[in-house]
């Protein structure tokens, strides 16, 4: 009795894991085919849209691993320039700025871009923020607008994070002997837990001073005579309101993106291009984080043991 009650209480458990299993294979064939549905939709969108205005949306900081990143910002750009509906491009900017790298491969392909398409003009549309990184990325564009509010500007590079802060003193008073191991004089350089070294600070600086550099020459090329401000006020880090920016020429006009698409490129419907996750990329993403979590839980880890 005792054996036959245990062998149902397993059959038990084989089918309810039987039953989750096909439950879940149905809703990622479910949701498969919405996804493909919806793809399809956007395609054919783009496709039949007509004589339109496109838009890119440049959302946030800019960074290999962000959503502003060059790779899907350039795809977005090319797809909107190539598709022959396109009566002009909005780059529409909310950005505090991030890599000089990413920003860089944006403003190249821009240059490129409508030297390929000289008829198809490009505005870069600022709402909230267009700082640093991404002001970088908008002096490529033919024009800038921005609203009266917006902050604009910060023409600067800075370096943040852990290497900007020091322990030494802290590690005396508390008896910590640092043990670091490195091949090279100044491979561990700008160590926090080590003395920072007066020609780490001159190297270092000097690293910065040269990005800056390629940063004014950026600006300058994309702006041209329309600066008003001497170097001294524009390219020391400041930033400053959309109606300030105008009258230091960083900024053409204030105007928003539907004003743009109405009235200077004249085609009123806009059409968003921006490569944004699929469904089931998020799907798979989370499902991942998901995943995880359940391994480490499974195997007593918890998330501060897995770093």
């Amino acid at each position: 009795l005792s054996r036959l009650a245990f062998a149902a209480i397993n059959e038990q458990r084989r089918s309810r894991r039987w039953s989750i299993f096909f439950k879940f294979l149905i809703f990622a064939y479910l949701f498969l085919v919405f996804w493909s549905i919806q793809s399809n939709r956007g395609e054919h969108a783009l496709m039949e849209s007509g004589e339109h205005t496109a838009l890119v949306e440049l959302k946030g900081v800019i960074a290999d691993d962000a959503d502003a990143n060059a790779d899907d910002i350039v795809s977005a750009l090319r797809d909107a320039f190539k598709n022959k509906n396109t009566r002009g491009v909005i780059l529409r900017i909310n950005s505090p700025g991030g890599s000089p790298v990413q920003a860089g491969y944006i403003n190249d392909e821009i240059h490129r871009l409508r030297k390929k398409y000289p008829k198809i003009p490009l505005y870069a549309v600022v709402t909230d923020i267009c700082a640093s990184g991404g002001y970088y990325v908008a002096v490529a564009a033919d024009k800038i607008y921005a609203d009266k509010a917006s902050i604009v500007g910060s023409i600067g590079v800075r370096m943040s994070g852990l290497t900007t802060f020091g322990f030494v003193d802290a590690m005396k008073k508390l008896g910590i002997e640092r043990r670091m191991l490195a091949a090279g004089d100044d491979k561990a350089m700008l160590d926090p837990f080590s003395p920072l070294k007066p020609e780490e600070v001159k190297h270092v600086t000097t690293l910065l001073e040269n990005i800056h550099q390629q940063f004014i020459h950026v600006v300058k090329e994309g702006r041209g005579d329309r600066l008003k401000g001497d170097d001294k006020t524009l390219f020391n880090g400041f930033y400053w309101t959309g109606e300030q920016a105008v009258d230091l020429g960083l900024v053409d006009g204030l105007a928003n993106s539907s004003y743009v698409a109405r009235e200077l490129i004249g085609a009123d419907k806009i059409v968003d291009y921006t490569h944004r996750p699929s469904p089931l990329e998020r799907f798979t993403n989370r499902f991942g984080v998901v995943m995880a979590k359940a391994f480490a839980g499974i195997l007593g880890m918890s998330e501060t043991g897995l770093r």
